[in-house]
């Protein structure tokens, strides 16, 4: 009885000891779920979800004419939640019922395998219950569009389970056109241009979504928990298309001529600031051409096109007149332990002030400036400041390099400082400074901040209006400025640039300039030029300010400014003038040449000579007819008689479709496998290629319609 006893008080007492152990297990339970529960889900959910942004659709950047110059094209990635209620609802009926018609559809959409593929595919993500199945990846938009009309796709997301989630990339629809001034938004690497400068305007505020991990790398949104990103907003530009396409063209031409190393062409107009056009181009490593770096705001050695801030500060002074004459020695003189030499050989050696700077003589700059700067050199540099020289300019570009000008007391003036600086070597400045200021000599003297951006719009509507913003009211007196103007347009008549802007139909004042640059260590012995011409046009009433500076290749056979920068100003120019002499509310070339009386461009008429006669004969007027039975004929008026001209057919040229309607103009262009792109309604009011280029594959053409 006792051993009895004492085995059951054992096994009481374990049996009690396993019952309070359960009581506090089920204690703890009771207490960790409903005391500490939130507490536990909440660690649990933050383990699983998580909030992730939602990126905010970036903002456009439009050129001054309404062209999208960089913007964000959505892609879509598409997923299917096959544990979706309403996919599995009734045994799967809808998801059975649709799934043929949808392997078609989806084998027709992205041709990459076969409908009964995309069959087995979608069978078996549906018996593994996939909750994220991918499907596709980087769908453009018009593609988006077509999956949403599919079987299943269109009976929305908790029917289908399909889930789309977007995203963007940055494109510039005209690739090199101002790429490196509009710049391309990038997600690894640092912005450039207007799209880093302006980029806290552009990439709006991001918005979030809470998203559930599956497993490693997967996660599906949780709906119900998104917070709305806000848009960027918009940029319009001053850039113009046309400007710009010309601007590049004329620079790349003249490079691949030349085999030049890098250059640059800005264009500017005059009264307000605006830059109209920006090209910079630089040889790649395979020979081709790219707008890899900003030229136009990076400092160097302008070389003759600082003679005019020179003439200018011995003119404000009163140190010279215009008919002063004085020797400059054949083009060489020596001073100290150097000589200074004329990038042109000089035809005679006793000139007029006026006719040293009409033919970029470094000698008679140099003599001119020691004669009278020589005993107070700090006079000369004040000069070169008020001209604001040693100051960025301002645009709204990051990145501009800021000026070199060197005084008295800098550590490295020396006794050749002085007269080197009268011809632009010694200092540093960017085209885009010199630019500045021979734009001020046009402007009657205001000196203009040059700017890239007229307007921040939100939402169809102007956020910030920018205006012209003037630097500086005179620049210098308007006795030097008539002279200043007098002599740039000498340069283009019978200076440096005579043969340059030969027989043109418009006045244009100038000035060229020739620098020797340095090669690295290896010094000058490479010879390398920095070709320029900086000027504005039409030189009676400037509309146009226009700078181009190339860089050579190493001893090219033509380097002079006038024969190099020169030709690229002057087509710039001359397709300028004539689109605005086109333009239908322009009168200009007749202002410009005084030799049109009356403005005719309106009685102009292009297309099929047929159709053109049988008008003719319709309305009972009379005519002159000189098309010779051609195909393709314009209407012009002669002597107040309208004239039926025949038109260059030539397959290999491109056509003149100025006049005609979109029709014919199409039918011309495309014939000769040309790509077009219109703006506007009406008839062909311009092209952006000039009539009678030879047509080059894959050719784009831009018509504007009245």
């Amino acid at each position: 009885m006792e051993l009895r006893r004492d085995i059951l008080w054992r096994v009481y007492l374990c049996f009690l000891g396993m019952v309070l152990i359960c009581v506090a297990v089920l204690g703890r339970v009771f207490f960790i779920q409903n005391v500490q529960g939130n507490y536990w889900r909440a660690l649990s959910d933050s383990l699983h979800q998580k909030y992730v942004d939602l990126s905010a659709e970036r903002g456009t950047i439009y050129s001054e004419d309404g062209n999208m110059l960089s913007t964000s094209v959505p892609y879509f990635n598409i997923y299917i939640d096959f544990d979706a209620e309403g996919l599995r609802e009734k045994k799967g009926k809808r998801f059975k019922e649709n799934l043929d018609s949808l392997s078609l559809c989806l084998a027709n959409l992205f041709s990459d395998q076969s409908a009964l593929a995309y069959k087995r595919q979608l069978l078996q993500g549906y018996r593994e219950a996939d909750r994220y199945y991918l499907l596709h990846r980087n769908l453009p938009f018009d593609q988006y569009k077509r999956l949403r009309t599919f079987p299943l796709v269109r009976e929305g997301r908790n029917n289908s389970g399909f889930i789309i989630d977007a995203s963007s990339k940055r494109m510039n629809p005209f690739g090199l056109l101002a790429n490196r001034t509009i710049g391309l938004s990038r997600e690894n690497a640092q912005n450039v241009g207007l799209e880093r400068t302006y980029d806290s305007i552009l990439k709006g505020e991001n918005g979030r979504k809470l998203v559930r991990y599956l497993n490693a790398g997967t996660y599906i949104p949780v709906e119900g928990y998104e917070i709305d990103p806000e848009n960027g907003k918009d940029i319009l530009t001053t850039i113009n298309v046309n400007t710009q396409d010309i601007a590049e063209n004329a620079l790349l031409s003249m490079m691949i001529e030349n085999e030049c190393e890098h250059g640059t062409c800005i264009v500017m107009e005059t009264s307000t600031g605006k830059i109209k056009a920006m090209a910079n181009l630089g040889r790649q490593a395979d020979g081709s051409y790219w707008e890899d770096l900003n030229y136009s705001i990076r400092a160097s050695e302008p070389g003759s096109t600082f003679k005019l801030a020179t003439l200018l500060s011995l003119l404000e002074d009163h140190a010279v007149r215009l008919t002063d004459r004085l020797n400059i020695e054949g083009g060489t003189w020596k001073i100290g332990t150097r000589t200074v030499h004329d990038a042109e050989k000089q035809e005679k050696s006793d000139v007029t002030v006026e006719e040293a700077f009409e033919h970029s003589s470094n000698v008679g700059m140099a003599k001119l400036v020691m004669a009278h700067y020589s005993q107070h050199p700090q006079q000369f540099v004040d000069h070169i400041k008020k001209l604001r020289l040693n100051q960025v300019t301002g645009v709204d570009l990051a990145g501009e390099t800021s000026p070199i000008i060197k005084s008295p007391q800098s550590k490295t003036w020396s006794a050749s400082t002085l007269p080197w600086m009268a011809f632009g070597y010694e200092v540093l400045i960017s085209p885009l400074q010199t630019l500045t200021l021979y734009n001020a000599v046009a402007n009657n003297g205001k000196m203009m901040k040059p700017y890239l951006v007229n307007s921040v719009q939100y939402a169809g509507g102007i956020d910030r209006q920018n205006q012209p913003v003037v630097l500086m009211d005179k620049i210098c007196s308007d006795e030097t400025l008539s002279e200043l103007k007098t002599c740039l347009e000498g340069v283009c008549e019978r200076g440096t640039a005579k043969s340059a802007f030969k027989n043109t139909f418009y006045p244009v004042a100038g000035k060229t300039g020739t620098a020797l640059v340095a090669n690295g260590n290896r010094g000058y012995a490479d010879h390398i030029y920095q070709s320029s011409f900086v000027g504005y046009f039409p030189a009676n009433q400037p509309r146009y300010t226009c700078i181009v500076v190339i860089k050579n290749k190493p001893f090219s056979k033509k380097y002079l400014g006038a024969l190099v920068a020169g030709p690229v100003f002057r087509e710039v120019a001359d397709k300028l003038m004539s689109m605005d002499a086109l333009s239908p509310d322009s009168n200009q070339l007749a202002s410009y040449t005084g030799l049109l009386k009356k403005d005719s461009t309106a009685y102009y008429y292009a297309g099929s000579s047929d159709e053109i006669k049988n008008v003719f004969y319709t309305l009972h007027m009379s005519y002159a007819d000189s098309s010779h039975d051609k195909k393709w004929a314009g209407v012009y008026r002669e002597k107040n008689q309208p004239v039926v001209k025949a038109k260059n057919e030539e397959q290999k040229l491109v056509p003149d479709v100025k006049g005609m309607g979109l029709k014919d103009a199409l039918f011309l262009l495309e014939s000769r496998d040309i790509h077009v792109a219109t703006r506007g309604t009406g008839k062909v009011r311009q092209q952006n290629i000039l009539p009678g280029t030879i047509v080059s594959r894959n050719q784009k053409l831009i018509l504007d319609l009245n």
